[in-house]
């Protein structure tokens, strides 16, 4: 064969290598761009780690960073919730077992410090607040009895966040509000409990009776009462009216024989002094018959009538 018919092998091989280096540059290009780029989401801080050293802390948005150098750890400081199952006892000893929880929130200022501190969240649950939490809800408990701690939890839960709130000023975070998520007591307890309550509500239920007799009586009583009154209001106003219809009587008898006597006065009057009234009246009252007998001297059959 005639060698001047041969392909250039070197020069195809030589444009091949050219092109895979370039195809590897533009790769590790992009791969370094890439890297050297993040984002933080919102709710969370990124704490910047310089060959393992905590440097700076970001806001969330879109950052750079040198690739192989730095490292980025999230840290949220969105509110967060611990609950903590533990067992403790009354004031009383009783033993018994709560579940509590706390909402607590990282302060975005001071985040940067915790992780400094801790090394992150979880660490800084482990070893400051869940043990703080603990030892706050221990303390709270053995201040009430077995009683108290039913009736007043509310009162429980304010002690707790106060006995919290005092251990972890010192800290980086805000500590929003405690919950007794769950509270056993022993069975025999809570028996006894449920007897009392019964006892409770069966005394409760008799005064409540008597109570409704005592009132029931006392309508009664006040029903008589309200019926005397009306009673003694209605006869006294009878006898009220009876005695001034008998005064008004006595009042009118009175100045009737006043007026009858008067009248009489005066008749008596005008006959003493008009003697021929007198036989005026007799006059008049005369029927007209002639008298049949005359007893005495000097009597006239008709009546000594003078001229005036």
């Amino acid at each position: 064969m005639n060698d001047n018919n041969l392909p250039d092998l070197t020069a195809s091989v030589g444009k091949k290598k050219g092109l895979i280096i370039s195809v590897i540059a533009i790769v590790l290009a992009v791969f370094l761009v890439m890297s050297a780029m993040y984002t933080v989401d919102e709710g969370h801080v990124g704490i910047i780690k310089r060959f393992g050293e905590a440097t700076e802390q970001v806001n969330p948005g879109l950052h750079t960073k040198i690739p192989f150098v730095d490292s980025v750890e999230m840290l949220e400081i969105r509110t967060r919730k611990n609950v903590e199952k533990l067992r403790a006892a009354t004031h009383e000893q009783m033993p018994l077992t709560a579940e509590v929880s706390i909402n607590w929130t990282v302060i975005r200022t001071e985040a940067f410090d915790l992780f400094k501190s801790y090394g992150g969240l979880t660490q800084f649950e482990n070893r400051i607040l869940d043990p703080k939490l603990r030892s706050a809800t221990k303390d709270a408990l053995a201040r009430y009895k077995a009683e108290e701690l039913i009736q007043n939890r509310s009162q429980v839960i304010a002690r707790i966040e106060e006995l919290l709130l005092d251990e972890m000023k010192a800290y980086p975070v805000k500590l929003d509000s405690a919950q007794i998520e769950d509270l056993v007591l022993p069975q025999k307890y809570i028996q006894s409990i449920e007897t009392k309550q019964t006892e409770k509500n069966l005394a409760a239920a008799e005064k409540h009776r008597l109570e409704r007799q005592k009132l029931e009586a006392q309508r009664e009583v006040n029903t008589a009462m309200a019926q005397r009154d009306a009673a003694k209001a209605k006869a006294d106003g009878k006898a009220y009216s009876i005695k001034i219809e008998a005064q008004a009587e006595a009042e009118a008898i009175k100045l009737k024989g006043l007026a009858e006597a008067e009248a009489m006065q005066k008749k008596a009057e005008a006959i003493k002094n008009n003697a021929t009234l007198v036989e005026y009246m007799r006059a008049q009252q005369w029927n007209g018959q002639m008298p049949t007998t005359v007893m005495g001297s000097d009597q006239g059959i008709l009546w000594n009538m003078k001229e005036k």
